[in-house]
Parts: C-alpha cells; structure tokens; sequence
C-alpha cells in the first residue's frame, strides 16, 4: 500500500508527502538526521491526514492534487 499524507509543523505549517510505511515516514520526519529538508527545522511534527492507495501512481497523483491546493483546502481535509 502506498500512503499520502499530511504533517502539522511545530511552525503551524503543513508538510504533504508520500510513502509505503508511513508509521516509519512520520517517525522519520521527527528523527535526528532523518526526514525531509522542510521539516527538520520544524520539529516536532504531527500526522493530520492520511489516504490510503493500491497503486504509487494513484498514490503520487493524488500527492500533487493537494499540494496544488492553498492552505485553507488543506485544513478542510482534517477539520
């Protein structure tokens, strides 16, 4: 399975991604050497939504889907 998702900031932020393990992603992303670039100076980081998929590609398409998104559509996702 392939995962999108969404991470809250320690900055208030929003962080979009995806992965297949996302428990070891998030973990990651809160790691010391590890996770993304955006994210290490934003730590901690919080998991706020997630979507679940079959296929990468359906996986990565929806990824781009919401990160063509503004702020606001974003928080209507988890709110």
């Amino acid at each position: 399975m392939y995962y999108i998702y969404i991470l809250k900031c320690a900055d208030k932020t929003l962080y979009t991604g995806s992965t297949n393990d996302l428990e070891k992603r998030v973990a990651a992303h809160n790691g010391l050497k590890s996770g993304a670039k955006y994210t290490r100076a934003r730590r901690p980081v919080n998991l706020v939504y997630s979507e679940k998929f079959r296929t990468k590609s359906k996986a990565m398409k929806r990824e781009w889907e919401i990160k063509q998104m503004d702020r606001e559509e974003k928080l209507k996702l988890f709110r």
